[in-house]
């Protein structure tokens, strides 16, 4: 054989060993991926030929059912209530493929995860139609239709999540504008379509983001129960003192004004205890406090109540929560009011609240409560789970009693009766033209505060109905105090 051919040859067999490497590359190695990929049409497809699990909330309500049709897609997955759950349940589409639950339940649901496989080989053998597995939420239905209710009363853009302290369960999660997933469903590719281009469609409020785990926003004055947290750990008491000072100068700069609300002292003297710059929600005293803790113990604070946990799942993927860089002193100032870099999601900012309701104990956070087989038996089930302990049993009721004078101290409307609340509001800056900017309203709180049921966090986006006069206690706290109720009157 001549040198030509032989070079012709051995490229030949080069590119048939590459053929076959990637072949088997992703028929093999990489076939389990691309049968998840949400993208994958033909394993939608094949979906449809098989009955769907449902998804049902606490008390067995189902909101994501199936229904058998005559088209070429034999079954039509239909929401109940749809605009309510929708940032949880997600939406299946043949065209858009999967969101929210629908996403990270979907092997159990279309019938192909593990736990399933006894199943699949018993309808195999009988000749049944294979069935997929079912998903039982933690949400409270009235939970969270009320707080559903209360966000859209007045068209607000935000988030509830409400949760309980002691196990984590997720009683409600709510994010507006929300959007009715049966559009989506629909096995009419027109309708589909239609409906993606209007809830994609700029300026109309991202209806498709879930707020709750993936909206990150300044905490305000919220973030001061975690700064009075760390100083409690570095020693201080409710009775510490610092700075009452209507204004400050940030440090480092020579004219750089950091104000409390409206410029005003915080009570009548040069100092304030602790107790009382949060009853007021000094921004002064906390910009001390936080210089005073420092950036590393403030941090690790931080991370204590769930900051910085790049893996949180619920198992609806969360974005991370986060201080910021905090580059100098001022920075510092800053962050202990929750501006600056720091950002939260609804979420993290109710696991705030709901640790100190458990006393320090953090615990999980978790949406799905059991997974049932198509008989309904169960077959798996979570149980709670503390993942750490973010303060002493001690300094969590300290922090509790003086959450409660906060709660005395916020105006607002819905006050529970006889029910004592434990809370912080928050009133965020955004953007870079921040004093221009209508504020985020924030309310987090628990109750009853002796001994907690409900944990919960509200943001209201840019003020709501109040624009820039806009307060947590004017527009976020009667929502969450009408959730609270809701669910403890039904206890």
């Amino acid at each position: 054989m001549n040198t030509p051919l032989r070079r012709v040859g051995m490229a030949m067999m080069v590119m048939i060993i590459l053929l076959l490497g990637n072949a088997t590359w992703v028929q093999v190695i990489n076939a389990d991926e691309w049968r998840k990929n949400p993208y994958n049409r033909r394993v939608l497809l094949d979906e449809y030929a098989r009955k769907r699990g449902l998804i049902t909330v606490a008390d067995g309500t189902v909101i994501a059912d199936v229904k058998e049709t005559t088209d070429r897609l034999r079954y039509l997955r239909t929401y109940n209530n749809g605009p309510v759950y929708a940032p949880v349940t997600g939406y299946l589409s043949v065209t858009y493929g999967t969101s929210g639950m629908e996403r990270a339940e979907n092997d159990l649901l279309n019938g192909s995860d593990d736990r399933l496989f006894a199943r699949r080989v018993s309808a195999l053998i009988t000749g049944r139609d294979p069935v997929g597995g079912n998903v039982q939420l933690t949400l409270d239905s009235k939970v969270q239709q009320v707080a559903y209710d209360q966000l859209t009363a007045k068209g607000f853009t935000g988030s509830v999540v409400a949760i309980k302290p002691d196990t984590g369960e997720i009683l409600a999660m709510v994010s507006t504008p929300s959007y009715d997933p049966n559009r989506l469903a629909s096995h009419d590719g027109t309708e589909q379509q239609t409906a993606w281009k209007e809830l994609t469609a700029k300026g109309n409020g991202n209806p498709l983001i879930n707020r709750a785990t993936q909206g990150l926003y300044p905490p305000g004055s919220t973030y001061k129960v975690v700064v009075a947290a760390a100083a409690l750990a570095d020693g201080k008491t409710k009775d510490s003192q610092y700075t009452a000072a209507g204004t400050i100068n940030l440090p480092g700069t020579s004219n750089a004004p950091f104000p409390n609300f409206n410029g005003q002292p915080c009570g009548g003297g040069q100092t304030a205890s602790m107790e009382l710059a949060l009853a007021k929600s000094c921004n002064t005293a906390f910009g001390e406090m936080a210089a005073q803790v420092g950036k590393s113990k403030l941090t690790t604070q931080s991370n204590k109540f769930g900051f910085n946990d790049s893996d949180l799942q619920v198992p609806l993927a969360v974005e991370t929560s986060t201080l910021g860089a905090i580059q100098d002193e001022a920075a510092l100032y800053q962050s202990g009011i929750g501006q600056r870099d720091v950002r939260v999601t609804p979420l993290q900012n109710a696991m705030v609240a709901a640790t100190i309701a458990n006393g320090g104990k953090r615990m999980q956070p978790y949406l799905v409560s059991k997974v049932l087989g198509p008989d309904l038996k169960p077959i798996d089930e979570t149980e709670p789970d503390q993942v750490d302990t973010a303060m002493s049993t001690a300094n969590a009721n300290v922090l509790r009693d003086m959450m409660i004078q906060s709660e005395l101290n916020t105006g607002g409307e819905g006050r529970l009766s006889n029910v004592q609340v434990a809370s912080k509001t928050g009133t965020a800056e955004h953007g870079e033209k921040a004093s221009e900017n209508k504020p985020h309203a924030w309310y987090i709180a628990f109750a009853p505060a002796q001994k907690p049921e409900i944990a919960i966090a509200v943001i209201v986006e840019d003020g709501g109905d109040r624009g820039l006069g806009a307060t947590g206690g004017k527009v976020a706290a009667p929502i969450g105090r009408a959730v609270m109720n809701a669910y403890l009157a039904g206890r």
